[in-house]
């Protein structure tokens, strides 16, 4: 047997890998907005107390603890003639885009534990719906491809898009809000708009993907396999030394990009601006210029992480990525009020760094799919990627309860409807300058020591894959 062509497989045209990696669109919209938006959206709009709103969020991700290995169970047992898991992205796309738009609703009660028990719900609700279409279409990519390269080349595609959805979704909706309450209106009105918008538009992506992207058909002997228990599945998915450092690291990483993505507008805003919320900077609002400058490098230095990994390999090429990152966060601790030219130049540097951590986690995880085969015998893809979307979304409420527990305890207060100008206690910006500085650093230096010792090389889930393709041979030829 020719083992190079068992590592290597025909690549995917163009058009199917852009096609799968504007899904991201759809997804990283509603990430993007959340991550950065729906903390200040909580305490500024809702009027939820800060410690409060971040319980309101945790307690939302405790169905996360059942929904996500579920519905990737269940991706995994489906049976259709369209395949395991475009069928979701049919089902759900529509759900999905009109759950985006309750999220930014400011329901429109005085007492707070009304208000937290409205927003918890709310929060549980959109969350089911995106594990729906979320799971599906991340474990369509080991099951579109099985080669090494490969999947990094179809992450860095889904990477594009996201990187450019985050870039639009962080630019476009200050722009919005801030025109909405020009011409006389509410944040409320300004949020229900970009919510609208971007829901509307996240519906597109998954319905194309559904009609273009094919699956690969699996082998006859993995059909017939009998269905495993949900609790073994879940003890071999722990007992996969590979996917428990791709785990830890995809939580540190993540975690990281949440809690800065979050406390960047309230940086901004009251340390930057020095209060100052309608704040410009080249013809933009202040944070969108900010978010501009950082997302824009990404897309473009996105090819150059492709390429180093590829040359390297991911984990080396992460570590590369994640330190100079390091060293960036340390650096905007040190920008005083005003320095408007500082805080731009170091988003250019973070943002080279940003698209490390997205596209090399992505592209590690699938290579956990093929040790578990030559384990178990058995393609597991979707409860892998349950597991995986459940500590996606895990991050970003540990960063939402993180943030707003320290800026309660420190004594963050909601500027009055319709302010213009608002100043925070010094404690307060203290506390916030720590978390996007120091504590930021601090994640990302655990995330490098994680990667450092990622077991599963190139070399090794070459090995791995030549191990599978003698084995599928045998049972072709009887043995």
């Amino acid at each position: 047997m020719n083992e190079t062509a068992v590592i290597k497989e025909k690549g995917l045209p163009f058009f199917t890998k852009m096609i799968f990696g504007s899904g991201d669109w759809s997804i990283a919209t509603f990430g993007t907005l959340r991550q950065l938006f729906y903390a200040i959206f909580l305490t500024d709009v809702v009027g939820l107390d800060a410690r409060l709103a971040s319980v309101a969020a945790l307690l939302g991700i405790v169905w996360d603890a059942l929904n996500d290995p579920l519905v990737g169970t269940l991706s995994d047992r489906v049976r259709t003639r369209w395949g395991r898991r475009r069928p979701f992205l049919l089902w759900f796309a529509i759900p999905y885009g009109a759950a985006f738009v309750m999220l930014w609703w400011a329901p429109p009660f005085e007492n707070q534990l009304a208000l937290a028990a409205t927003v918890m719900l709310v929060y549980m609700l959109s969350d089911t719906l995106q594990t729906l279409v979320s799971v599906p279409l991340y474990a369509l990519t080991p099951d579109i491809s099985r080669d090494y390269d490969e999947r990094t080349s179809l992450t860095g595609y889904r990477m594009f898009f996201n990187l450019v959805a985050s870039l639009v979704a962080a630019v476009a909706a200050p722009a919005i809000v801030d025109a909405v309450l020009s011409s006389g209106g509410t944040q409320q009105q300004g949020y229900f708009i970009v919510s609208a918008i971007f829901g509307g538009l996240a519906v597109i992506p998954l319905l194309l993907i559904f009609f273009v992207v094919r699956e690969q058909p699996r082998p006859a002997e993995e059909e017939k396999e009998a269905h495993v228990p949900f609790i073994v599945i879940l003890r071999t998915a722990w007992s996969n030394i590979p996917f428990r450092f791709a785990t830890a690291l995809y939580m540190l990483n993540w975690i990281t990009f949440d809690l800065i993505g979050l406390v960047l507008p309230f940086f901004v805003a009251y340390w930057v601006a020095s209060g100052d919320l309608l704040k410009k900077a080249l013809g933009l609002p202040l944070e969108s210029t900010v978010f501009a400058f950082l997302l824009v490098t990404s897309v473009v230095v996105l090819p150059f992480w492709v390429w180093l990994a590829k040359k390297l390999s991911k984990n080396i090429a992460y570590i590369i990525g994640m330190a100079f990152w390091a060293v960036v966060q340390i650096l905007i601790f040190t920008i005083q009020p005003g320095q408007v030219t500082y805080i731009l130049i170091l988003s250019v540097a973070a943002g080279v760094s940003v698209a490390t951590a997205h596209v090399l986690p992505d592209s590690i995880f699938p290579d956990v799919i093929e040790w578990d085969e030559l384990r178990t015998r058995r393609r597991q893809e979707g409860i892998y990627y349950g597991v995986k979307n459940f500590i996606r979304k895990l991050t970003g409420a540990l960063a939402i309860f993180i943030a707003l527990q320290v800026l309660g305890w420190v004594g963050y207060q909601s500027p009055p409807e319709g302010a213009t100008f608002f100043v925070q206690s010094p404690a307060t910006l203290t506390a916030i300058r720590i978390l996007i500085g120091p504590f930021g650093a601090a994640l990302l230096l655990s995330a490098i020591a994680i990667a450092w010792f990622y077991p599963l090389t190139r070399e090794k889930h070459g090995r791995i894959r030549r191990l599978l393709a003698r084995r599928r041979e045998k049972k072709q030829n009887g043995g």
